[in-house]
C-alpha cells in the first residue's frame, strides 16, 4: 500500500559487497533496488585496500550520484546506505554511512533499526567525554567502540554490540575487514549471497537480484560476520536470542520480490488476503487493492472470495513516494497525485478495498471518498494486517499512541470515520498463519503494534522522536 501515504516508514536499507573490482557501482545498484526503504538521503563509502572514502547527501540514490561521483569511488569494496529520516530529523550530517578517522585507522558505520537505549548511552559517553557529531543513534556504536582501544577490535565490537539494545542490522568496515550484525531479536532482514567470488550482504534479497548475486542464507539473530580477503567467518556476540522479525516486512515494508528467511513476501501478502477473506467476507461486485504492497492481498482475498480482482486505483509512477514527506500536511496533500480511481471499473459496483493498514485514518477517508466519487455504490474496507494500536520502538515512524487512530477508536468507530460501509482487518492468529514462520511464539515475529508485547525493554518517555 501507500501505508495510508502517511507515517509507517522504515528506517533505512544497507548493502556491503567486499572482494569485487566494481564495489562502489553494484552497491549503488543495490541500493537503487532498496529505495522503497528510504528516500531521504544516500551514500556509499569504498575501501580501496589502504583507506576509506566516500560520498553521501540528501535525496534519492539517482540524485546524490547524478555528477560523476560515483566513478571517483574506486575500491574493492563498499558499504552504502538509503535512509528515511526521523531521530533528531534530517540533514546531510545524520545521511549514513557513516565515516570516522582516527590516527588507528577509520571505519564506516551503516545501520538499519532502532536502538532503544540510544539517548541513555550517549548521556554515558558524554559524560565520559563524547563529542557526538550528529543526533543519529548510529553514532553511539562508534564511540562504543572507541572505548579500550588497547583490544582488538572484534572484542570491542562485541563488548559494543552487547551494551545496545533494540533493532539493529549492521554493517562496519575498516582497511580490512567488513563486519555485519544482527541484533539478538533479528527484528530487520539481513542476507548474505555471492557474487562471482564476492561477499554480498543486503536488507533485501531482491538487491541480490538486481546486481545478479546468489543468495546464501540470512544473517541470524545475535550473529557477528567477519568478511576480509581470507573469507568469511561466523562468530556470535550473544547466545541471548529470540527470533522476532518486524511483521510489518511481510506486511508492508519488504519489496513482493524479496524473500525473508525463505518464506517469499508475495506469496505471504496474498495468503494474508486469502485468510482475510474467509474472516470477514463480504457480498460485493470487485476486489481492488491500493498500490503497490496490497497488491498481493488484493490478489489473495479475490481468489479466496470468488469476487473478480481489478485494477480500481492506479498509481501515478512518477510521483515521488509522499508517504516519505516528513510532514503529514504534505503527506495528506499528495493522496490525489499518487492515486487515482478507475472510473470505468469502480462505477456502480460495490468495491472491496483491501489495505494493508490503518495508521491515522485520513488517507483511508479520502481514498474511500475518491472511490465514492468514482461511482462506487459501496465501499468496504478489508486490512490485511491487524489494528495498529502500538506505537513501534524498532524503527518504525509511530512513536506515540496519539497518532494511531486504532488506540483510541473500536472498528466501528474507524469505519465511521473512514466513511466506508464495513471494515475489518485481519486477526493476529490469522497474520501468523499467513506467513508460516516455525520459530516459537507467534511465529518468530514481532506482534508488538498489535499486541504491546515488546521483545525488549522499553525506556519510556524518551524513546518519544528518538529514532535513527
Amino acid at each position: 500500500m501507500l501505508a495510508e501515504l502517511k507515517g509507517l516508514n522504515e528506517e533505512c536499507g544497507v548493502f556491503g559487497i567486499w572482494g569485487h573490482e566494481n564495489a562502489a557501482q553494484i552497491t549503488y545498484y543495490g541500493l537503487h533496488s532498496l529505495q522503497h526503504r528510504g528516500q531521504e538521503g544516500a551514500g556509499i563509502v569504498v575501501n580501496d585496500g589502504t583507506s576509506l572514502t566516500g560520498h553521501k547527501g540528501l535525496g534519492l540514490i539517482t540524485e546524490v550520484f547524478s555528477h560523476g561521483e560515483l566513478d571517483k569511488l574506486k575500491g574493492k569494496a563498499a558499504i552504502g546506505h538509503v535512509r528515511y529520516a526521523t531521530a533528531g530529523g534530517g540533514g546531510y550530517e545524520n545521511v549514513q554511512p557513516l565515516l570516522f578517522h582516527s590516527q588507528t585507522g577509520s571505519l564506516a558505520l551503516a545501520h538499519n533499526g532502532n536502538l532503544v537505549n540510544a539517548n541513555r548511552l550517549k548521556y554515558e559517553l558524554e559524560m565520559q567525554g563524547s563529542i557526538f557529531q550528529t543526533t543519529s543513534d548510529t553514532e553511539v556504536l562508534a564511540h562504543l567502540l572507541r572505548r579500550h582501544n588497547e583490544f582488538p577490535l572484534i572484542d570491542r565490537v562485541k563488548v559494543a554490540l552487547n551494551k545496545i539494545q533494540g533493532a539493529f542490522a549492521f554493517l562496519m568496515m575498516t582497511e580490512t575487514q567488513l563486519l555485519v550484525a544482527l541484533d539478538p531479536n533479528g527484528f530487520r532482514p539481513l542476507a548474505i549471497g555471492m557474487l562471482d567470488g564476492a561477499y554480498v550482504v543486503a536488507s533485501e534479497t531482491c538487491a541480490f537480484d538486481i546486481v545478479g548475486a546468489t543468495y546464501i542464507r540470512d544473517v541470524e539473530p545475535g550473529e557477528l560476520l567477519i568478511i576480509s580477503d581470507e573469507g568469511i567467518e561466523s562468530r556470535v556476540f550473544t547466545t541471548e536470542t529470540k527470533h522476532a522479525i518486524c511483521s510489518m516486512e511481510y506486511v508492508y515494508f519488504s519489496r513482493p520480490d524479496s524473500n525473508i528467511d525463505g518464506i517469499n513476501v508475495h506469496a505471504a501478502r496474498k495468503n494474508m488476503g486469502k485468510l482475510l477473506a474467509k474472516e470477514a467476507p463480504v457480498e460485493a461486485d470487485v476486489v481492488t487493492g491500493v498500490p503497490d504492497s496490497s497488491i498481493s492481498a488484493a490478489i489473495g482475498f479475490a481468489e479466496a472470495s470468488g469476487i473478480p480482482y481489478e485494477l480500481g486505483l492506479i498509481k501515478n509512477r512518477y510521483v515521488g513516494r509522499t508517504f516519505i514527506q516528513p510532514s503529514q500536511e504534505l503527506r495528506e496533500r499528495g493522496v490525489k497525485m499518487k492515486l487515482s480511481p478507475v472510473r470505468g471499473i469502480v462505477e456502480g459496483k460495490r468495491v472491496v478495498m483491501i489495505d494493508d493498514s490503518i495508521v491515522r485514518g485520513t488517507t483511508s477517508r479520502r481514498i474511500v471518498q475518491m472511490l465514492r466519487d468514482a461511482g462506487a455504490t459501496e465501499v468496504h474496507v478489508r486490512i490485511a494486517a491487524p489494528p495498529i494500536v502500538n506505537p513501534c520502538y524498532y524503527g518504525i515512524d509511530t512513536s506515540t499512541r496519539e497518532e494511531l487512530i486504532a488506540s483510541k477508536h473500536s472498528i466501528e468507530e474507524m469505519r465511521v470515520l473512514i466513511g466506508a460501509d464495513s471494515l475489518s482487518f485481519l486477526s493476529e492468529e490469522g497474520l501468523v498463519d499467513a506467513v508460516g514462520r516455525k520459530r516459537g511464539e507467534c511465529g518468530g515475529q514481532c506482534m508488538a503494534c498489535f499486541n504491546g508485547q515488546y521483545p525488549t525493554p522499553i525506556y519510556g518517555e524518551e524513546l518519544i522522536h528518538q529514532r535513527n
